[in-house]
């Protein structure tokens, strides 16, 4: 037990509606809080939704969001689960989207605390999937708890479209839930994202788009033999070297006004056959490019081949496309979501488009206003990954006061 407090659960009848009282043996009078989004946050860190097991979280939310009017479907894919929920027939549809699945937990035995159980320490909630993103998805859930019963009578549709394949290979996901939407018709307005995008503070930063990605194996064929005599080789390395040194170079683009310029980055360069004495037959190199909407994939890839082609190089390539970039431009949801974060914390927030691919990519195909925003990002994916309880309800009553703004009676 945490030697600054003890913690007591009681949970009522209602579907995710929970008590977490605290006794704070640090302040000279014992204090009571009460958080439905922190307890229902804490029953998904305790299901441990490896992907792409979602572990009955989503029926979790099924059993939370059926009594509050949504219809619900789940679309099954492979071993992916993905739920479609939505309350309403009208426009404009607002769209909250995350996923369940967590990346492994890596080694157990360096956590502090076991990470599928949610344990306080030092006034932050630590477990597997605090911050990326189960924190998020109690909070989008209770969000419109509250706001459903204050507007029940609000105008157009929310809507929930979560994923236990976010974290994996992405293949059977957001991206097959969006296909089936597309369709038959059926139209989003808004989507919010609840990925952490915070730095620093709990709302200093949302991301209105994503740079896409490209990736490449380039495969340099040498001719292998003895390095006594290199004149009966050809060293694929060496033949190399200077075209690799011309793509390190290169400047793809300048950015714009929202994405830094498009990047070229090898990861893994593999050759050699482990003795010394002999020249390898081939190379080779993995890279990825992370490209702007001033670059295209089509684009990128002709300038590749070109520099290659350039030093007489004989070779093979791969390309595997694994997302395009998305771009929403400052308007009606960016506004609404940042004039939300102002209000209930005082901070103007930032827009900004950097970090890894999302399945924001996928639902931008399907609507023309896609933001994400989530907690602070600091421990996502790490050992004793943890969001401060402090940011639990304010990120709860950000989504709701979007809400407000978007769908008002």
């Amino acid at each position: 037990m945490d030697s600054s407090a003890w913690r007591f659960q009681m949970h009522s009848t209602q579907p995710f509606s929970g008590c977490n009282f605290y006794l704070d043996r640090s302040t000279p009078l014992y204090t009571m809080t009460t958080s439905k989004t922190l307890a229902l946050t804490e029953k998904l860190i305790a299901l441990s939704s490896v992907t792409p097991d979602d572990k009955g979280c989503q029926q979790h939310l099924i059993d939370i969001l059926t009594p509050l009017g949504f219809v619900c479907e789940t679309i099954q894919s492979n071993d992916v689960t993905n739920l479609w929920a939505r309350r309403g027939t009208t426009s404009p549809v607002f769209v909250f989207a995350g996923h369940t699945d967590v990346v492994p937990t890596g080694p157990v035995e360096q956590w502090r605390s076991l990470p599928f159980m949610p344990t306080h320490r030092d006034g932050k909630l630590y477990g597997r999937g605090a911050a990326d993103m189960k924190t998020s998805i109690a909070a989008m859930v209770v969000a419109c708890e509250e706001f459903i019963a204050a507007t029940p009578d609000h105008t157009g549709s929310i809507a929930f479209l979560i994923t236990s394949d976010e974290e994996g290979p992405a293949t059977d996901g957001t991206v097959i839930v969006c296909d089936k939407l597309k369709e038959r018709g059926e139209q989003i307005d808004y989507c919010l994202v609840g990925e952490p995008t915070s730095s620093a503070q709990l709302g200093d930063m949302i991301k209105n788009g994503r740079r896409g990605s490209l990736s490449g194996r380039l495969t340099i064929k040498g001719v292998q033999g003895h390095i006594a005599y290199p004149h009966l080789a050809k060293n694929p390395i060496h033949e190399a070297a200077q075209a690799l040194a011309d793509l390190v170079e290169e400047k793809w683009d300048a950015g714009n006004e929202y994405y830094l310029p498009t990047s070229w980055q090898m990861s893994n360069i593999n050759a050699g056959t482990g003795a010394n004495n002999v020249i390898p037959g081939d190379m080779v190199i993995d890279f990825n490019f992370r490209f702007s909407t001033a670059s295209t994939a089509e684009s990128l890839q002709e300038r590749v081949h070109a520099i290659l082609d350039r030093h007489d190089l004989q070779y093979d390539m791969q390309w595997t496309l694994s997302g395009l970039p998305f771009l929403t431009p400052r308007g009606t949801l960016s506004d609404a979501l940042s004039s939300a974060i102002h209000a209930e914390t005082g901070i103007v927030t930032q827009l900004s488009t950097t970090g890894g691919t999302s399945d924001g990519r996928f639902i931008a195909q399907i609507c023309p206003q896609v933001i994400e925003f989530g907690p602070p990002n600091a421990s996502i994916h790490k050992i004793d990954e943890h969001i401060e309880l402090r940011h639990i309800d304010p990120l709860k009553n950000i989504y709701r006061r979007t809400l407000e703004h978007l769908l008002p009676v």
